[in-house]
């Protein structure tokens, strides 16, 4: 039986036209998306046809010398662009290689970017040489579709329903003060009480008026208040103004590290710490994810190790 020209292309012709128009709006011209898909001007022109015709609305206007989204075409390729991505990731699934290809844009807080995630970074560029990383430093909390990110390292709770969250680590915090900010003549502060009294910073991420200090033998708590002299949202911020004796602060231990063996800063109450934070790799969930994701958090999982301390 002869096939009504009303009927709807296979799927795999569907994919192709849905390929083809993204082609064009990411080319900027039928001609430059024939020229990458290494075809003719002619068959891109009529494969927009045929998925207009298809779909019942006008995609695409076109001139002389411009091609401008329709409203119904900004949300065919908006939606266009994750079926196709689904649809790789799918076949990447079935197929069982998974090889990553692409790029992958990552939201990483700066001093975790600069430092302690550099090396699993590494690690995962050398591993899969197909992928480009776009590697972005910010402190705050990712917005995945404005950002156009594909995960990001939080550290902190998670709130947000809507992602998946994979424990990396827990992140211990001390707190120390250039030797110069303690009280001459006097013994080095032994119970957290006695920290209220100094000059402080606040990191304003986690703490701004108030400190609350946990003593790790009988989980004794003290709440300290404070007025900051400076406050900041950059752990390298914080540390140099720490050195520089401007206050006490509360501070990750491996950033904090080199400073104390230095003798540039000392641990103050070894006995009191505030909270560890909990740091996380996050990304929206899905049904299915592309390999550039899926090995990246199996390389951060492997570099840091499950649940570790940072």
């Amino acid at each position: 039986m002869k096939e009504s020209s009303t009927s709807s292309p296979p799927p795999s012709d569907r994919i192709e036209l849905m390929n083809t128009f993204v082609q064009i709006v990411e080319a900027g011209s039928l001609s430059a998306a024939a020229t990458q898909m290494r075809t003719t001007q002619p068959t891109v022109s009529r494969r927009l046809q045929a998925l207009e015709k298809q779909l019942g609305v006008r995609l695409l206007r076109r001139s002389t010398h411009a091609l401008k989204l329709t409203e119904d075409g900004e949300r065919c390729f908006s939606r266009a662009k994750d079926l196709l991505a689904d649809w790789q990731a799918f076949e990447a699934e079935l197929r069982g290689d998974g090889e990553p290809e692409g790029t992958l844009r990552v939201m990483v807080p700066h001093a975790f970017g600069q430092e302690l995630l550099v090396k699993p970074l590494a690690d995962y560029v050398r591993r899969y040489p197909r992928v480009s990383v776009d590697w972005l430093l910010n402190d705050r909390q990712p917005d995945f579709i404005g950002d156009g990110v594909d995960c990001a390292i939080h550290v902190g709770e998670v709130s947000d329903p809507g992602v998946v969250a994979i424990k990396l680590a827990e992140v211990p915090r001390i707190v120390v003060a250039a030797p110069s900010v303690l009280p001459a003549g006097k013994p080095r502060p032994r119970h957290a009480s006695e920290l209220g009294s100094l000059p402080w910073l606040a990191l304003r991420t986690y703490y701004r008026t108030e400190l609350t200090l946990t003593r790790t033998r009988d989980g004794e708590q003290c709440r300290i208040p404070m007025r900051p002299r400076v406050s900041t949202d950059s752990l390298y911020a914080l540390k140099s103004a720490a050195v520089m004796g401007l206050g006490a602060c509360v501070g990750s231990t491996w950033l904090l590290g080199e400073e104390i063996a230095a003798g540039r800063l000392v641990q103050l109450t070894s006995d009191w710490q505030a909270a560890p934070l909990p740091c996380y790799l996050i990304y929206p969930y899905a049904r299915l994810h592309p390999p550039k994701l899926r090995r990246f958090v199996e390389t951060v999982r492997g570099g840091w190790g499950d649940g570790a301390t940072a």
